[in-house]
């Protein structure tokens, strides 16, 4: 199990690291991007997850790797899915 309390999901991240520090707007960054200001705003309200069409897109303007971005939104998935995911009745298989 991760040792990370409630990851953040990437949109805040990308809010709180890259676009509130340096006054960098919405539709600035969906411009940079080549998406649409409501596909970005989606993502930085955390209500889109992020593709792998997205991840390469974030690498080239923001930097980090595609896969780091990747691994960010996978690390919240599976966070939430953790907080709301009964595991009680899942019985693990003997192969073998």
């Amino acid at each position: 199990m991760s040792n990370m309390h409630n990851p953040p999901h990437p949109g805040s991240f990308i809010r709180e690291v890259y676009l509130d520090p340096f006054n960098v707007s919405y539709r600035m960054a969906a411009e940079s991007l080549q998406v649409s200001p409501s596909t970005f705003n989606r993502l930085v309200m955390g209500k889109s997850n992020i593709s792998p069409e997205m991840a390469l897109r974030l690498s080239k303007a923001f930097g980090r790797s595609p896969e780091s971005w990747l691994a960010m939104q996978d690390y919240y998935n599976l966070w939430q899915a953790r907080s709301r995911v009964n595991m009680d009745e899942v019985k693990r298989m003997a192969f073998g």
